[in-house]
């Protein structure tokens, strides 16, 4: 038997696999991460107790393992997802965090945030209906955040009786369409949450597939979220002055690593100012270091006294990002309210926020056939098109393909700092036909 000991040294060594569900209404994406979480032997006693109890008294004889990620008392009574709901579980062979995301419409802007730092998407699909226009929609939005792994889950294979052909045809289209996306790995495979089939354990109901359950192909399949292999990338949070006797002439630039390595000794370029220097130093926890990496929080001290201030952006002389005025990105718009032409933003990028203006809305993406649907005026909740944005200040943006971390950015409304739209600079999944931009602008943001 295992001892906490032991199981903690496992763990220590072990990789963590960041994913998200997805898919249509009702398809089962609570369900199928309820079981996984009670098959791993993930869930506490006192969590199992609280939900058979409130299943008893819904009238379910058999615990409802979904309400072990629908927390929200408006999820449990009407039996929907309505927030995404993060949950955390290991094996002795990797360790996971998990973003259970809504299926309705109203709420793909949840499955855009459960999304972005995933490295795996596990897209269900309800076998008796098939592909879905959710379903492209997903599988659109995985493709646009470019998750690297998706897994189509064809679930309530039980009440289509394990048919072979049933999932055969499910898998085939699906696949064509998120291939057709650009998604670089897709696997299908057969389960029933319910069941419990193909979840953890393989189903005897489906001798005709020989391929991964689900948790075991979360176990195994790649981790290839290396930040350190990235360009390097040092967004600037905070500048420390501390101004005491015994630290007098002390100045530091403090934040997150975005991406990359960055060395004492290595020169510099402090973006957008395109300002030079040299790291004098790097201190991590209170003490100086030769080297620091993503994601360490540090603070990065300089041989010159440049002008750095937050929102800068600190990268490698040889490896700095070129800065813009003019942002072309594929947007998801997630606000009630609609994107327009003309429209001023806000664009926050990083640490980074500056006033902006919606110049131009080429194209609008049409999820059936993946066609283009040119200069639609505006994008409204859900849509997902193109768009060009000129800002009042120069940014140092990555393409997205790039650097999700650094190529990633939201457009805000300055009124009430509301978030219009998640944007992904540079080029996306499918072509886009460049409309020209408008030339009226008003005065005091034509930039």
């Amino acid at each position: 038997m295992t001892t906490p000991t032991q199981l903690a040294d496992q763990l220590s060594t072990t990789t963590l696999l960041r994913f998200a569900t997805a898919g249509s209404v009702d398809d089962g994406k609570s369900t199928l991460v309820g079981r996984l979480l009670h098959d791993s032997k993930s869930v506490l006693t006192d969590q199992l107790e609280a939900v058979e109890d409130a299943s008893r008294k819904r009238g379910q004889e058999a615990p409802d393992l979904a309400l072990l990620t629908d927390g929200l008392r408006a999820e449990r009574e009407q039996g929907i997802t309505i927030d995404v709901a993060y949950r955390y579980f290991a094996t002795t062979r990797r360790r996971f965090i998990l973003a259970d995301t809504p299926g309705h419409v109203q709420y793909t802007r949840n499955m855009v945030t459960g999304a972005s730092t995933a490295e795996l998407a596990v897209v269900l699909v309800d076998a008796r209906n098939g592909v879905v226009e959710q379903t492209r929609r997903h599988a659109a939005v995985a493709a646009l955040l470019r998750v690297p792994h998706v897994v189509l889950a064809v679930n309530k294979m039980d009440l289509v009786d394990y048919a072979e052909p049933v999932f055969a045809a499910i898998a085939e289209e699906f696949t064509a369409y998120a291939a057709s996306l650009g998604v670089p790995e897709i696997t299908a495979i057969p389960i029933s949450a319910l069941a419990g089939d193909n979840v953890v354990e393989p189903s005897s109901h489906m001798d005709w597939y020989g391929g991964p359950t689900v948790l075991e192909h979360l176990e195994t399949v790649p981790v290839s979220h290396d930040l350190t292999t990235c360009h390097a990338r040092f967004p600037v949070q905070y500048v420390i002055r501390p101004q005491t006797p015994e630290h007098r002439d002390y100045r530091g630039y403090a934040g997150q690593i975005a991406a990359g390595v960055f060395r004492v000794g290595e020169p510099v370029t402090v973006l957008p100012s395109g300002r030079t220097s040299t790291i004098a130093g790097i201190d991590l926890l209170g003490a100086g270091v030769d080297i620091a990496w993503a994601p360490q929080s540090v603070t990065i001290r300089l041989t010159d006294d440049v002008d750095v201030s937050r929102g800068d952006l600190i990268a490698p002389s040889d490896d700095a990002p070129a800065v813009t005025q003019d942002v072309e990105a594929t947007v998801c718009h997630v606000a009630d309210r609609p994107l327009t032409v003309g429209q001023r933003v806000l664009i926050k990028h990083t640490t980074r926020t500056v006033k902006a203006i919606v110049k131009d809305i080429p194209s609008r993406l049409t999820l059936d056939d993946l066609s283009q649907h040119p200069a639609p005026g505006q994008l409204v909740a859900n849509d997902i098109g193109r768009v060009v944005v000129r800002t009042a200040e120069p940014l140092a943006l990555d393409a997205y393909a790039d650097s999700r971390r650094t190529g990633s950015f939201l457009l805000i409304d300055p009124a009430d700092g509301t978030t219009l739209s998640a944007g992904m600079a540079g080029a996306s999944f499918a072509a886009v036909a460049r409309a020209a931009a408008p030339a009226d602008d008003e005065a005091e943001w034509d930039f």
